[in-house]
């Protein structure tokens, strides 16, 4: 079974979620930061880490991304149930 690890920022509307994308891809905050002083998710103190899991273990929307797109780049929004998220991946293993 195929396995990940990434990291988030969860925040309620699309608009920030851009905002915060542009401001990281320019290098003006890194993800970590982003996530700790933006997500509403738990997670956003560790700097966004949701740690490692396998496939099938978070919302189909997520495992899209995160199972299938590049790792080591900023991906979103991505609309969930919860809100807007910016995912990167930091691992992935077939």
């Amino acid at each position: 079974m195929a396995t990940a690890s990434a990291r988030h920022i969860l925040v309620a509307d699309e608009a920030l979620c851009n905002d915060l994308k542009a401001k990281i891809n320019a290098g003006e905050m890194t993800f970590e930061d982003a996530a700790k002083e933006n997500s509403t998710c738990p997670s956003g103190s560790n700097g966004g880490a949701l740690g490692s899991f396998g496939e099938g273990q978070m919302v189909p929307e997520f495992d899209k991304v995160v199972f299938n797109d590049e790792v080591g780049v900023v991906h979103g929004p991505v609309q969930t149930q919860f809100g807007y998220h910016l995912l990167e991946i930091t691992e992935r293993s077939n």
